[in-house]
């Protein structure tokens, strides 16, 4: 099945390259008015490009929009009950719940009664509105007025903006570049900016309601006008404790007999500049190739291309942790779990020569066809747990080790690493793990500030939602 491009929100199958962002945290007060709002929206009738789509045009828009709402808002919108409990089990619950929040680990400090900008009350947030603009902050500040003009027009409350500005170089406040490996789905518009890989495409129905998923199943809910180019995604603000994150690597390196750089290279999987250390184990060296950068896996029959055991990438470094490609883990392989993340920094760039405790981060969208098998999969199952690898030997055999003893602890980036529990291997050859080395005692480096758990109607699925709520 071929997709309708201009069915589909953009930012699903497309990633915006630009310099600003502004996430609006909104509340709907008015059914009839937020209807009308919808419409407008889509047509591109408030002084803005319409809701932007996967069809790419001759030029790039000014700005880009999209918009999702919460189970809260689909309700507010006029969805029944009965309609909402046929979408994602996870959706349905929200971000808020109790139960969600304890399984991706937002506790203690992160727990949802401390997030930020109306997001820790779920009853109050209906929608989201994102605006990212390729531009200086004159043109962001000139769209969101727009924005904010019909807002109040239409009887939809803003709760909070969150707001995201680029770092140089597409890094992230931890200092390596981002946005690398994104998986290639079946019958998306290619990248323009593309980095091509040897990975296997994954399903449409991954990432879109409606379309065949890796399992070669549907996910579906019910009305049938939402069941179409739909998705699902978790939105997520993510505090980086840079200071303590660049303490950890200073502390920790000597442990283990390395210099920092090569530390932070291990917990990540990545060298700072992007190179996987798979393909560069030794030192990070010059930039590969985009065509390089993600050309690699952790198997293979060829002694000196193997690394089942993690003795160049660890296996609990933070790529292998949330894209084990062809290792032994649990689930139902690594194409059934991938996620498409839209996520930019916020906050001041940090300078190390003048240390400050400015709020700094990721915020975005974690996109799915399912909130359950995806995001919460990959954070409950292989980010915070090491029990996720199979019992596996590489060409050298036994005596060489077992990737089943060659991780131990949380994600260093994502976990929750509690100090009386935190652990990461770097693994060495010996039997059963042997010769490992650990470093423990470290806390945690990253907190959820805010989340919510979305859904992104089609285009003609945000048509129905408008007529629906105005009727």
């Amino acid at each position: 099945m071929n997709i309708s491009y201009d069915d589909v929100q953009g930012t699903i199958l497309r990633g915006y390259r630009v310099e600003r962002a502004r996430h609006f945290i909104l509340r709907i007060d008015d059914k009839a008015g937020a209807g009308e709002l919808i419409l407008k929206l889509v047509d591109g009738q408030l002084g803005l490009p319409p809701i932007t789509t996967a069809q790419r045009g001759q030029q790039k828009p000014v700005h880009f929009l999209n918009i999702s709402f919460t189970r809260v808002g689909l309700s507010r919108l006029g969805l029944s009950d009965a309609q909402l409990q046929t979408f994602d089990a996870s959706f349905y619950k929200g971000a808020t719940d109790p139960g969600v929040a304890a399984d991706v680990g937002d506790c203690d400090e992160s727990a949802p009664q401390n997030w930020i900008g109306g997001l820790s009350d779920g009853s109050q947030v209906h929608a989201l509105l994102s605006l990212w603009v390729d531009g200086g902050e004159e043109q962001l500040e000139s769209a969101s007025a727009t924005l904010r003009r019909a807002f109040s027009e239409y009887g939809v409350a803003e709760l909070s903006a969150q707001n995201a500005v680029a770092l140089p170089d597409n890094r992230v406040h931890f200092g390596y570049r981002d946005s690398i490996a994104q998986p290639t789905i079946d019958g998306a518009p290619p990248r323009k900016r593309s980095i091509p890989d040897d990975q296997p495409s994954v399903a449409t129905g991954e990432f879109l309601l409606g379309y065949l998923n890796e399992s070669n199943g549907y996910y579906s809910l019910q009305p049938e006008e939402l069941s179409l180019n739909s998705s699902f995604a978790a939105f997520r603000i993510l505090e980086q404790d840079v200071a303590g994150f660049e303490s950890l690597l200073q502390t920790y390196a000597g442990q283990l007999g390395m210099d920092a750089e090569m530390l932070a290279a291990k917990v990540c999987g990545r060298w700072r500049n992007g190179n996987p250390l798979t393909l560069m184990p030794n030192d990070e060296g010059s930039t590969l190739p985009p065509d390089q950068l993600n050309a690699f896996h952790y198997v293979s029959h060829d002694a000196k291309q193997d690394d089942t055991l993690g003795l160049k990438c660890p296996i609990g470094s933070h790529i292998r942790r949330s894209n084990p490609r062809d290792g032994g883990v649990v689930g139902a392989g690594s194409p059934s779990h991938r996620i498409v993340r839209r996520a930019m920094p916020y906050g001041p760039e940090y300078d190390p020569n003048q240390p400050d405790q400015q709020k700094r981060g990721l915020v975005g969208y974690f996109i799915n066809a399912s909130l359950s098998n995806q995001f919460e999969f990959v954070t409950s199952q292989w980010i915070l747990d090491s029990h996720f690898v199979k019992s596996a030997t590489g060409p050298g055999g036994s005596e060489q080790g077992n990737a089943f003893f060659n991780i131990s602890g949380e994600d260093v980036f994502l976990g929750v690493n509690h100090v009386d529990q935190s652990s990461f291997t770097d693994a060495r050859p010996g039997h059963k793990g042997q010769n490992n080395k650990l470093i423990t005692g470290f806390p945690r480096l990253i907190h959820t500030r805010g989340g919510a758990y979305c859904f992104f109607p089609s285009i003609s699925g945000l048509r129905y939602l408008a007529q629906l709520a105005s009727g």
